[in-house]
């Protein structure tokens, strides 16, 4: 059984295909999603708790994206935070830095992580955490503002041992997306490799970045069978034992009963 710790999984995406996509999942074996809303501010938000609370297995992680924190409002803040006490919310996320695309000004990334950060702690809900080129800065914000007791991932980690370093030692998880299967991801299976396997989650990131051999097609959760197979072999493991026990690390960390 696997669990996907973090998948987008939006009507504009998957329109009428996506309780198929969700079959298929199901049928491949995934016991629970971590589907999350942190797009269009705070719109993607509210879609992810409505489809949450339509689907038992499905649970939520609510949060404002670093592309939107140029455009974003303290309503946006409220919203968000407001969510976080829905019984199907397991997550504050995802938030952080993203220096590749620079969609929103650093200094706007910066001042909406660091209030976002406080709201998990003050809260206790797990954070979430979106990195993109801007590791040390992270580093920087996590040790100033702090995590939640209940701590924090790192979702689609593709960085290297010193990357992977940083996190574990302030107490995170890294959640391993389906780029740990390609050609020239070197780096992230040397990490992968040398990190406790209670600190690994599994994700997709669907639609995004599907793993080989399904690569440059349209992501889905079923697909992650395919990334457990690949951390396995760094694992010398199966892909199912991989598979359950990163389905128990996630649940732990979410707290989602089995």
């Amino acid at each position: 059984m696997y669990v996907d710790a973090h998948c987008h999984l939006e009507r504009d995406t998957y329109g009428d295909e996506l309780e198929a996509v969700i079959e298929r999942a199901r049928a491949a074996g995934l016991s629970h999603f971590v589907a999350v809303g942190a797009s269009g501010v705070s719109a993607g938000a509210r879609e992810v708790v409505a489809l949450a609370e339509t689907h038992p297995f499905v649970w939520a992680a609510v949060g404002i994206h670093p592309h939107d924190a140029g455009r974003t409002s303290s309503a946006h803040e409220a919203t968000v935070a407001g969510l976080l006490a829905h019984p199907k919310v397991v997550a504050l996320g995802e938030i952080g830095l993203d220096y590749y695309y620079d969609t929103s000004p650093r200094e706007a990334q910066r001042d909406l992580f660091a209030r976002l950060l406080a709201v998990g702690r003050d809260r206790d809900v797990p954070v979430m955490l979106h990195v993109r080129d801007a590791h040390d800065d992270t580093f920087a914000l996590l040790d100033r503002v702090g995590l939640p007791a209940r701590g924090g991932v790192v979702h689609c980690f593709t960085g290297g041992p010193r990357e992977a370093h940083g996190y574990l030692a302030r107490g995170m998880m890294l959640s391993i997306p389906g780029v740990v299967t390609f050609r020239n991801a070197g780096p992230l299976r040397e990490a992968v490799a040398e990190a406790p396997l209670e600190r690994l989650m599994l994700e997709t990131d669907c639609p995004y970045l599907a793993p080989v051999p399904h690569r440059g097609k349209r992501n889905e959760p079923s697909f992650i069978t395919a990334t457990a197979e690949a951390v396995a072999a760094l694992k010398g493991m199966t892909g199912a034992e991989l598979g359950e026990a990163t389905r128990r690390n996630a649940l732990r960390f979410f707290g989602i009963s089995a």
